[in-house]
């Protein structure tokens, strides 16, 4: 059965799975994408994530579409996300005042919403002070346009350093970050997750199956069409070790005698992991949904816990399907903004 966790300080209560939407609009065609949302909310599941640049605005067009039926969107705690590039505008993109404030109003439009619950920065920015992107999202707030404000890949300085600047100026403060966390990288147990425990921020991880590895589906160097794991086209595949595969083979006996798919065993996991919220599921199809729902029945037990610790010890990993020294500016500001 669905539980229902606290996020961060808000008093919000919200799904302890969240549905991402990143397939819909793109591999998930427009009727499947609706369905899966209604299986969703039929389900329990009342957060939902999307972001600006998914399937190209398309996801974001089509779960407005889906809320503006039958009152919905009272139900639903609606995430979306914003700062990648629109090749059209050189200034659409990044976390500038200008930006942040017009890519507010474009995803209010196709959400077909007068407000978004949580409004989050897709990644950090080095070209851009935070009291900037702070005093925006502050306004938005205050205009009614967004109730909370979050991150997604910050490191825990970022996180530290928002928190500083929103309580200096006397702004509203982030209230969740989105890291990459899953059984195959536990990096993000060293300071990300310490940090929003901390200062009380929910921590909502996304790809939680690694891109699709941990679903049990794949063998070695071996493709899967439409799968977000490609063999040698992604991080995942092109950074996995004999080791991993063998991690693997000892997850699938572990499911094996739980009962229930890797999918289930892997979500299971994460939800059962101290200061998570609410991990992120990213459904391309429906039977996919599905499984991944099964996972809020699947109990994790302490020698569970203790055998997945032999296999990738806390803090550690042995698979890095995110690689963030290419594709997260960790750098610090070029300008000093606030001091």
């Amino acid at each position: 059965m669905m539980e229902y966790r606290l996020l961060g300080r808000t008093g919000i209560k919200v799904s302890q799975l969240c549905l991402g939407t990143m397939m819909f609009g793109g591999k998930s065609d427009e009727a499947d994408s609706l369905r899966m949302i209604d299986h969703a909310m039929d389900s329990g599941i009342n957060f939902i994530d999307t972001a600006d640049v998914y399937a190209g605005n398309e996801s974001e067009r089509i779960v407005g579409k889906s809320l503006a039926e039958e009152n919905k969107r009272e139900n639903i705690i609606l995430a979306t996300k914003f700062n990648f590039a629109n090749p059209a505008d050189r200034n659409a993109r990044g976390l500038s005042r200008r930006h942040v404030i017009n890519a507010c109003d474009a995803s209010l439009k196709r959400l077909k919403t007068d407000w978004i619950d949580l409004y989050q920065m897709h990644r950090c920015s080095s070209n851009i002070p935070i009291d900037e992107t702070l005093r925006a999202l502050d306004d938005l707030i205050k205009a009614g346009k967004v109730r909370y404000i979050g991150g997604s890949m910050f490191p825990a300085w970022r996180i530290v350093e928002s928190l500083w600047v929103a309580k200096e100026l006397g702004l509203n403060r982030l209230i969740c970050e989105q890291p990459a966390y899953h059984m195959l990288d536990r990096t993000a147990e060293r300071e990300v997750i310490p940090a929003a425990q901390s200062f009380g921020l929910a921590v909502i991880p996304w790809g939680p199956l690694c891109g699709g590895l941990l679903s049990g589906k794949y063998g070695k160097n071996q493709d899967v069409e439409g799968a977000r794991w490609q063999g040698g086209k992604d991080n995942a595949n092109r950074e996995a070790t004999n080791r991993a595969w063998e991690i693997l083979d000892h997850l699938k006996t572990m499911a094996d005698r739980k009962g229930c798919s890797m999918s289930q065993l892997a979500l299971a996991w994460n939800m059962a992991q101290p200061g998570i919220t609410a991990p992120i599921i990213g459904p391309r199809t429906f039977d996919q949904l599905a499984d991944n729902l099964g996972a809020v029945d699947v109990r994790i037990e302490e020698e569970d816990l203790r055998k997945i610790d032999e296999l990738v010890p806390p803090k550690g990993y042995a698979v890095r399907y995110y690689d963030e020294a290419n594709a997260i500016d960790f750098r610090p500001h070029s300008h000093k903004g606030f001091v």
